[in-house]
């Protein structure tokens, strides 16, 4: 009975979330031109991607990129500076495609994924449940991830929290991964957004279950 409980006590913090340089891997989803006019809080989306790929790179964790058709819906915007990045091109709505998988497999299969990008209710959401599937822990940044529609964007988080992802901001994430303000290189990662934006009200109505619409 004691071990049982030791067991379960060991098995709940192993699970509680905290995002380690050693086990994580950013996915940057099809943040391409021809979604620009249309994804609600793209500016924001792109800058908060920016900001954990900078941060990435700092702290040495794999990026990997994707983009959805790219012939018909262009590029990768280049204010998310992943010009050096290999774009996975695909046309399923996840991004765990088979060059995908093989280069998670040389990476040495990564227990962490950081999931930020485009749209949250198709590519994100099977993208998560696919790395849930394998038992890759999940972490979706709600600031950087959008939809055309608010709504979409709002229960797909929603949904994806009830899978078993767990939510974050770009901000939490960045901090949690330093971990401490004497590490070597706080002072060159992002993790505070100098910017005056307007507060995104349709994340605080998920959180305080408050209709906005």
């Amino acid at each position: 009975m004691v071990k049982d409980c030791n067991k379960q006590l060991c098995y709940s913090l192993a699970n509680i979330g905290r995002l380690s340089t050693k086990d994580a891997v950013l996915f940057l989803c099809d943040m391409q031109e021809k979604f620009r006019p249309n994804i609600f809080q793209f500016t924001n989306i792109v800058s908060n991607a920016a900001r954990l790929l900078q941060a990435s790179r700092i702290l040495g964790i794999p990026p990997i990129l994707t983009e959805q058709y790219p012939k018909g819906l262009g590029p990768t915007v280049p204010e998310l500076g992943a010009e050096d990045l290999k774009a996975h091109a695909k046309t399923s709505f996840t991004m765990m495609i088979e060059e995908v998988q093989k280069e998670l497999e040389a990476l040495g299969n990564p227990k962490q994924a950081i999931l930020c990008g485009i749209e949250a209710h198709a590519c994100i959401a099977c993208t998560a449940f696919d790395l849930l599937e394998k038992g890759i822990e999940v972490h979706i940044v709600a600031d950087a991830v959008s939809s055309r529609s608010q709504t979409d964007r709002l229960f797909a988080l929603s949904r994806l929290k009830q899978s078993g992802a767990y939510l974050t901001t770009t901000e939490a994430v960045l901090l949690q991964l330093v971990q401490d303000a004497k590490h070597p290189n706080f002072k060159e990662v992002p993790a505070t957004d100098a910017s005056c934006r307007p507060p995104d009200s349709v994340l605080f109505s998920l959180v305080y279950s408050v209709n906005t619409y």
